[in-house]
């Protein structure tokens, strides 16, 4: 079998993704968001009365790890999870006021983070990244 003359990928992308998540971490900190929270947010708010399984799709991520997330966020009081009426397993998630007024001191903080990234990598590497992973995304 030929060797590849690049290092992993896999390795590297995971390695970029989980600096980079630390990076948005620290500047939401002043909210008491991580970016992971705010993404999932962000999400439901684009998507009202999603369920589980569609923002788990939407966000690439499997059902339980969305499950765990919703947990914390509906302990918090920033969304609402309603039992379909025709069949309780299916949940229903929604955005509440609370999660709305989060969402919204948390986004000055996560354009700081773009700021920071677009600073740190320029725009000409940012549109090319963006490039790439809409082909891993087909």
């Amino acid at each position: 079998m030929p060797n590849s003359r690049y290092p992993c990928l896999c390795f590297l992308i995971r390695k970029a993704g989980r600096i980079t998540t630390r990076n948005y971490d620290n500047f939401l900190k002043p909210c008491g968001l991580k970016v992971t929270q705010f993404s999932m947010l962000a999400n439901i708010a684009r998507n009202p009365a999603s369920t589980v399984s569609e923002l788990a799709e939407l966000l690439s991520m499997d059902q339980t790890t969305v499950s765990r997330n919703l947990r914390v966020l509906e302990k918090s009081g920033y969304i609402h999870l309603e039992s379909e009426r025709t069949d309780h397993r299916i949940k229903r998630i929604q955005i509440s006021d609370l999660g709305v007024s989060k969402m919204n001191e948390a986004r000055p903080l996560w354009e700081q983070a773009q700021l920071d990234m677009e600073t740190v990598l320029g725009k000409e590497n940012i549109d090319m990244m963006i490039k790439s992973v809409k082909k891993l995304l087909k």
